[in-house]
């Protein structure tokens, strides 16, 4: 089990919009599996995220994690959430939780940079892949101003993807 932080990135450098979207929503080329999501989660069996990230599916046309097991980090359980999605407030024994559910697949750490944040200084976050997409939007949220400047990272891999945008993987070092 590897835990998987990837998120989508505008050229100047904000993961979200102004107003708090994923910068993909506003990509003409965003669809379902689009810029190379389908593919990565071919190895995910769960997704773990905050309740910020959570909250907006409750509510969303279709469930966005169909095929995985959900975990939320999060203070209280949001109304309307599914029966099988686990909910703690406690990012260790959410980890537990998740490890013990774990069947061999891969973790999909999805949300805002104060999540992986959490997950990378507790040593567990195995990769950051980015996607640049090829826009600007001048503002909104930075990943940077939530992720340690200490993380150490490794240059795995890199392809283009359609529309422009660009993946970009990198191994997230262990603490020294």
């Amino acid at each position: 089990m590897q835990i998987l932080a990837r998120l989508c990135m505008t050229a100047d450098g904000y993961v979200t919009t102004p107003d708090g979207w994923p910068p993909q929503v506003i990509d003409p080329v965003h669809g379902p599996g689009s810029h190379g999501i389908a593919d990565f989660l071919k190895t995910c069996e769960a997704a773990l995220m905050g309740r910020t990230t959570f909250e907006p599916a409750l509510t969303a046309d279709r469930w966005p994690w169909p095929d995985l097991e959900v975990f939320v980090l999060g203070s209280h359980r949001p109304e309307g959430t599914p029966d099988d999605v686990t909910v703690d407030d406690d990012p260790e024994r959410l980890l537990a939780k998740i490890r013990a559910a774990n069947r061999g697949g891969d973790v999909h750490l999805i949300g805002g940079p104060g999540t992986i944040e959490t997950y990378r200084a507790l040593g567990v976050l195995d990769k950051l892949e980015l996607v640049v997409l090829p826009f600007l939007v001048g503002s909104g949220m930075r990943l940077t101003d939530s992720l340690s400047s200490q993380t150490g990272l490794e240059f795995e891999s890199s392809r283009p993807l359609d529309g422009g945008a660009v993946e970009i993987v990198y191994r997230v070092l262990p603490h020294h």
